[in-house]
């Protein structure tokens, strides 16, 4: 038998929980996910595209830069004194890629804010694409940018830790920057912009397929199913596209769904401040089981 922390899964399951503990513990450390050097790497990339004689370097191979460099360095560090500058620095390059705003904090700050204007305010915090329309105070609009934004900060930069380690995070969180930030957007060509928002999309959809699984066992089950069948039947387009508009729809049943049953005690589905603490209560428990999947995988590994 290995020993627990010898184990892979079980050294990406510490390091998630160390990042978790530091966004409750030391919430001021978000501080430190600045992402400004890779404004910097864009403006030097592109004059490289401008100057080339032939057709402009494609974009998406800075991201991939990147994920080769930081498979390097795992690779390097894992060799020395056991393993353990790697383990360190896959906990940081994981802190680094998390978020880079807390989740949690910007749902309380709508939830506690003292006037509708400053609820208002607060809300907008919570759009995964910054550069979308404002979010208007309703319920459907706020569980659903609530869902976004926790695939985005949460469960696409751990679905990509898991798989590829540190590289996989940072990979994911570059190409979110680049496709959908707009102080990244405004310096891209739309051809360029296009392929990044394709390879978003891409990177995309294991994790919120898997988001959806499990969204479907900790809520309602029967009416989060139904909601993904007649979503694919309405669109037409089939579960194995690059379509990833029903996240939001089955968010909406999940969390409707226990609303009205009563969690909470509140089932005032068109209240948005009830919604919104459900919603952040139903991605919660997505959290819990799916650390609770990585939990037995590293159990298992114990045995091999």
């Amino acid at each position: 038998m290995r020993p627990f922390a010898n184990t892979p899964m079980a050294q990406t399951l510490l390091a998630v929980l160390l990042v978790l503990a530091s966004g409750y513990t030391l919430p001021d450390l978000s501080r430190l996910r600045d992402f400004s050097w890779l404004k910097v790497w864009l403006s030097r990339w592109t004059r490289v595209g401008d100057d080339a004689s032939t057709s402009r370097v494609p974009l998406v191979l800075l991201p991939l830069l990147l994920v080769v460099a930081c498979l390097l360095i795992q690779a390097a560090l894992a060799r020395v004194l056991f393993g353990l500058p790697a383990f360190a620095f896959g906990v940081i390059v994981l802190f680094y890629a998390w978020g880079p705003r807390d989740l949690d904090a910007d749902v309380e700050a709508v939830l506690k804010a003292p006037d509708s204007d400053r609820r208002n305010s607060a809300a907008q915090a919570l759009r995964a694409d910054p550069a979308t329309a404002t979010l208007p105070l309703e319920a459907a609009p706020l569980v659903e940018a609530t869902f976004a934004s926790a695939l985005s900060r949460w469960f696409g930069v751990l679905f990509w830790f898991v798989i590829l380690g540190p590289a996989g995070a940072l990979g994911y969180r570059i190409v979110q920057l680049l496709a959908r930030h707009p102080a990244f957007t405004a310096e891209i060509e739309a051809s360029q912009r296009s392929v990044l928002e394709r390879t978003a999309l891409i990177l995309d959809w294991a994790p919120t397929h898997l988001v959806a699984m499990t969204l479907a066992l900790v809520s309602e089950f029967d009416a989060v199913i139904q909601t993904w069948r007649d979503y694919h039947a309405a669109h037409g387009r089939g579960y194995f596209t690059l379509d990833l508009g029903f996240l939001g729809a089955l968010a909406r049943a999940g969390v409707e769904a226990d609303v009205m049953a009563g969690d909470g005690y509140a089932t005032d589905v068109s209240d948005p401040l009830v919604e919104l603490a459900d919603a952040r209560k139903v991605l919660r428990r997505i959290l819990v089981a799916w650390l609770a999947v990585i939990a037995l995988l590293a159990l298992a590994g114990l045995t091999h």
